[in-house]
């Protein structure tokens, strides 16, 4: 099975942390949240992981070279971001013959198994397999709406006035069939991908800690709480 890490933004609300280090080498508990994500992708049965690279990639590279064990990693340079959607659309060719595959945002910390992920999607018929948390704060993310089943109903990136507390938590199960969906870049999963999705994808909880580390606040809060949720 094959992942796509996001991994290439710029993390400006993160400055000065992310002047000298990408987002996704930010240390929690002792290991970059990139190393956190390979071992949790490698836990769910991903065998081969896509990295994008954008700021300060050099970084990146090192770690991923001095890093052993599987999964195997490809490393995917874009010298302009492309957007979550469009990185998926340009590697199109290297996910065709699977089933379907993984994407992840590597700014993203939780203990959510992403094998529970794998299992719903295998057994729940749908083109894309969705996740999903309850947010203090809606309108900083991606809306989610659901039928009594789970099927998304609706989907609204960064509402004025959300419907409901349920957020996207950047955690997918796509068929490849769904890049040919996918516009030129840059090109969005959520402003561009999942509207579309609607009755074509089905939603599955985030039942314990998630924290999309975005601000210098968020990143002080996950090193913080991390180590009691890491030892559960």
């Amino acid at each position: 099975m094959k992942a796509v890490l996001l991994a290439a933004g710029l993390g400006s609300r993160l400055r000065p942390l992310t002047d000298t280090v990408p987002k996704c080498m930010l240390e929690v508990g002792g290991r970059p949240l990139l190393g956190i994500w390979l071992d949790e992708l490698e836990r769910a049965g991903a065998d081969e992981v896509l990295v994008n690279l954008h700021h300060l990639p050099g970084v990146v590279r090192e770690y991923v070279d001095g890093r052993s064990g599987p999964p195997t990693v490809r490393l995917f340079a874009e010298p302009q971001l492309l957007g979550s959607a469009g990185t998926l659309a340009a590697n199109r060719d290297w996910l065709a013959a699977e089933d379907f595959f993984l994407a992840c945002n590597a700014d993203n910390l939780t203990d959510f198994s992403v094998a529970s992920l794998v299992d719903a999607h295998r057994s729940g018929g749908a083109e894309a397999t969705l996740t999903a948390f309850r947010s203090p704060d809606p309108s900083s993310g991606g809306v989610l709406e659901t039928d009594q089943a789970g099927w998304l109903t609706g989907f609204a990136e960064k509402p004025a006035e959300p419907v409901s507390d349920l957020v996207n938590a950047g955690i997918y199960a796509f068929s490849p069939a769904l890049l040919e969906e996918i516009g030129p870049p840059p090109a969005d999963i959520g402003y561009d991908l999942l509207p579309r999705l609607t009755g074509r994808a089905r939603v599955v909880p985030v039942p314990g800690y998630f924290r999309d580390i975005g601000t210098v606040e968020s990143y002080r809060l996950a090193r913080e709480e991390w180590p009691a949720v890491a030892s559960r």
